[in-house]
């Protein structure tokens, strides 16, 4: 039998989790639950909390989150059966028997531990002997302190195919060689897989020696720099991060990790203070060392180096994360300057450099597109449609709807804005372009805004609706730049679904040629006729003109999907209460954020009422300032 999920809950529910938290960590009551300062990170403020009528911990400092038996494994540094062992002792239960074909798998890898830590006692010897000293002699060249070499365990296996064998003699062969140690032949002999190289233990979780990297001295014909252990029963190099024992309790107080691409850019980076950084051992990134750093903070860093190799591992690495995306977790890049790597460039303009660097990394959403933008030249039409399928097949790997909706929005705004560029800024009632051709002022003729007035006169009016929908009719060349956004309004807001595809309609049917640029034969949304936004404005310059309409969109469009996230959250609760009250909480932030926009985009817009109520700013379709004043009073912005 082995620790069922049903076990642990019954575990979970006869022991009070705040009683075994009060054991280390002062917490008093406040409500249904407990507060107090968090013990993964410094604080004055508490941010800690636990609930248990839940039976979880949350930390809103750093993000530290689980239930009894991580706070066992996290907080008092069990290991998981130590863990469970201890609890069930507390709760009178009987931990069940292992099962044995899993017993003897255990077995098995507590031998090759044995193994391993042999190993790694011999290697260090060796490396503070006479035959390490051209090692020894290496690794202070680079820079490497004692400390730091004692920290990470540094040693050296001899040049000897026997050596490691004669060293341990209490260990069968057969073990050597599944611990990874030795390789067998065809013919049945065997040899060290590690010789005449600096050695490097790779570590799991707890901080057991389970795997081995080393590199040469010096470089040697069709011989591996680095080479590392292969796959045991141990090790399984897609599921270990090196370095991660270290970096887990110091991404605590960073509320970071930091992920490069090899083990000595790590230690360089911890020699120089940053203590929270991990590297994959060979590969790239797998989805379940993505979890692991998933698990660790929301946002890892992932550092590449300035070369093509760099930029090809952050694309591998970003093609991995993309269908893994998640509300609150997403991955930041940060690229070095060419041709250095962590260590050189700490080496050449210290750490500060480095700092500077990881508190300015790229989005994920930013890194593809700088990724894409700057893959090959752009200098035809034919490659700009390259450019735009090459966004759109990165954005349908996107598993979650939501993420993939923003994505596909974000990066077709700005390939929008790449391919059909702003044009030049006019005089009023001046000639220009659109689309490569002449045309007059975007104005409506009375006949068509007599139609709009018609088809706007049904369904719940919205005062920043309606003059965005105005904005685009007096700025038609940002229509398609917004389209995307357009058609998700039009998802959350059915009554203007027909207005808004009139709209688009309208951007593709302009007709250059008339007395009027916009001249349609069919209804459109009508504008607010009021001058209290800027983007209405004839006075406000186009560049200003076009930033203030395109937030009036982003706000439109992101507070309904947030409301209505919060409605399915709110919904999943009973099924899921700690995943829907956290979820709940992020998009109450979120909500915040957008309302807080909202108030400072209405403080604009009635500044901007005080200066335009005069007669000759009159709205043409013939509302008076004073009902436009007292529209813009008593209308909400959706």
């Amino acid at each position: 039998m082995s620790i069922t999920p049903q076990w642990k809950d019954e575990l979970r529910a006869r022991i009070t989790l705040s009683s075994v938290v009060q054991r280390t960590t002062k917490i008093t009551k406040k409500g249904r639950e407990w507060a107090g300062c968090c013990p993964f990170h410094d604080e004055k403020t508490p941010s800690f909390y636990v609930n248990d009528q839940k039976q979880f911990y949350h930390c809103f400092g750093c993000g530290a989150h689980g239930d009894v038996i991580t706070w066992m494994i996290e907080q008092r540094g069990l290991g998981f059966m130590d863990a469970i062992k201890e609890l069930a002792a507390e709760a009178g239960m009987e931990v069940p028997a292992p099962d044995p074909a899993a017993a003897k798998k255990a077995e098995k890898r507590a031998e090759l531990v044995d193994v391993t830590t042999a190993a790694q006692n011999w290697f260090v010897e060796n490396l503070r002997g006479a035959e390490g000293r051209d090692a020894l002699d290496y690794l202070k060249r680079r820079g490497l302190t004692g400390e730091t070499l004692r920290e990470f365990g540094f040693g050296y296996a001899p040049e000897d195919k026997q050596a490691l064998a004669n060293a341990l003699p209490n260990f069968e062969p057969a073990m050597l060689a599944d611990s990874g140690m030795r390789i067998v032949t065809d013919d049945g002999s065997t040899y060290d897989r590690f010789r005449g190289r600096v050695m490097l233990p790779i570590q799991d979780a707890r901080g057991r020696v389970i795997a081995f990297g080393g590199r040469i001295l010096a470089k040697r014909e069709g011989v591996a720099k680095y080479l590392n252990s292969p796959d045991t029963p141990l090790f399984d190099k897609g599921r270990t991060l090196y370095n991660l024992h270290r970096a887990s309790p110091a991404s605590r107080q960073s509320g970071r990790v930091i992920v490069v691409e090899g083990y000595m850019d790590v230690v360089a980076l911890h020699q120089a203070g940053f203590e929270d950084a991990v590297a994959p051992l060979g590969t790239a990134l797998t989805e379940t060392q993505l979890q692991m750093l998933w698990r660790m903070v929301e946002v890892p860093i992932l550092c590449f180096d300035g070369d093509a190799a760099g930029q090809r591992a952050a694309m591998r690495a970003i093609g991995r994360a993309l269908p893994m995306l998640a509300p609150m977790r997403s991955l930041n890049i940060v690229r070095l300057p060419s041709g250095l790597d962590p260590d050189d460039l700490i080496k050449q303009q210290g750490a500060k450099a480095m700092e500077k660097l990881l508190a300015n990394p790229q989005s994920l959403l930013d890194a593809i597109w700088t990724a894409e933008r700057d893959a090959q030249p752009l200098n035809s039409p034919e490659a700009k449609a390259g450019l735009k399928a090459r966004l759109l097949a990165h954005v349908d790997t996107i598993q979650d709807q939501d993420i993939r909706a923003l994505y596909r929005r974000d990066l077709l705004d700005r390939f929008s804005a790449f391919a059909y560029p702003p044009r030049e800024p006019r005089k009023p009632g001046s000639a220009t372009s659109w689309r490569g051709r002449s045309i007059a002022p975007a104005r409506l003729s009375n006949d068509a805004r007599a139609i709009l007035v018609r088809v706007a006169s049904g369904g719940q009016q919205s005062s920043l609706r309606d003059a965005v929908m105005a904005g685009f009719l007096r700025h038609p060349d940002q229509i398609e730049q917004h389209q995307n956004a357009l058609l998700e309004l039009a998802r959350i807001d059915p009554q203007i679904t027909p207005a808004i595809e009139s709209l688009i309609e309208l951007s593709e049917t302009l007709d250059s040629r008339g007395e009027m640029a916009i001249s349609p034969t069919k209804g459109h949304i009508a504008p607010a006729d009021t001058h209290a936004y800027a983007f209405l404005r004839e006075s406000t310059p186009p560049a200003e003109a076009r930033d203030q309409l395109a937030e009036a969109v982003s706000l439109l469009v992101q507070k309904p999907a947030l409301e209505a996230a919060m409605a399915a959250t709110i919904a999943t609760f009973d099924e899921d209460p700690e995943g829907s009250f956290a979820e709940q909480e992020r998009l109450r932030t979120q909500l915040h954020s957008v309302n807080e926009r909202l108030k400072a985009f209405g403080r604009r817009k009635a500044g901007l009422a005080e200066e335009t109520t005069s007669a000759a700013d009159r709205p043409a379709s013939g509302i008076t300032p004073e009902k436009a004043e007292a529209s813009a009073t008593n209308r909400t912005m959706d």
